[in-house]
């Protein structure tokens, strides 16, 4: 899959349920976690009410394929969060955000783009 049909098929997905919370930055650096469990997440400066599917690039800035499909079948908002991965991927490999640096965010981009659906 290419970046525009990524980008063309979260534009089209809606999330049409009630706003909720969501914290806008999940990030290596923002998670707590205490002997391979999740304890907390830290700076909440990007965080609003809406659509949580900002928080679901860490799917492929962290994880592995099977890790992905795991986390995929949890979660119906897949196609937002995946065109959310792509703008923050190009962002940040711009130079727009803070730079890639160690390559995260283009590995993030090809996983985005490769990924099947």
């Amino acid at each position: 899959m290419r970046c525009l049909e990524v980008w063309q098929r979260g534009m089209t997905s809606a999330w049409t349920a009630r706003p909720v919370w969501f914290h806008g930055d999940v990030a290596v650096g923002n998670i707590i976690v205490t002997n391979s469990v999740v304890k907390a997440l830290i700076d909440f400066g990007t965080c609003g009410i809406g659509d949580p599917a900002c928080d679901f690039v860490m799917a492929w800035t962290y994880f592995d394929p099977e890790s992905r499909k795991i986390f995929r079948d949890a979660y119906q908002t897949w196609q937002r969060a995946r065109a959310w991965a792509l703008w923050k991927a190009l962002v940040c490999m711009s130079g727009l955000s803070s730079p890639d640096t160690d390559g995260t965010q283009a590995k993030a981009l090809l996983a985005i783009c490769n990924d099947v659906d």
